[in-house]
């Protein structure tokens, strides 16, 4: 009886973890203390409503340029703050229709900057002249100089 009983709170258990898996966080990884939103058409309407620029972030789970650029990006405590506070926050797995969100190629990583006007900010840029909106995992001050643009950019307009 005690086997059947222990048994059974295994199955639960293992039945509970399975399920806490599928329900993956929008964050897959980038900040889990960010504010991330659904979609690429989610992020637009919410930059539009919170008046802030959304910034939004294209990878591939296989893809070992995007993971290690994820675990930099997650360790950066004054990105991961600004990302929080400053941006709405968006990243894809699957490109989007807009074909604005890829300026220069639909290459990964890359990230850019849209403004509430729905406008990309393609003079926002990383190192790279072929690939312009990718960034490595060195390239952390670049790429928060580049988030402090967009913001400073917004404010300009506004």
């Amino acid at each position: 009886m005690l086997r059947l009983v222990v048994f059974a709170l295994f199955l639960g258990i293992c039945a509970s973890a399975g399920k806490q898996k599928k329900k993956e966080s929008l964050s897959r990884g980038w900040g889990d203390s960010i504010r991330w939103v659904k979609s690429y058409e989610a992020g637009l309407s919410e930059m539009v409503k919170r008046k802030k620029p959304l910034m939004v972030i294209r990878h591939q789970d296989n893809c070992p340029h995007s993971q290690a650029l994820k675990k930099a990006f997650a360790a950066d405590k004054s990105i991961q703050k600004m990302a929080e506070k400053d941006f709405v926050m968006v990243n894809l797995l699957l490109e989007t229709t807009d074909e604005n969100i890829a300026p220069d190629g639909h290459y990964v990583p890359r990230i850019l900057f849209v403004d509430p006007s729905k406008t990309v900010r393609t003079e926002i840029v990383g190192k790279f002249p072929t690939h312009r909106y990718t960034y490595e995992p060195a390239d952390m001050i670049l790429l928060a100089k580049n988030m402090k643009k967009a913001k400073i950019m917004l404010k300009a307009e506004l």
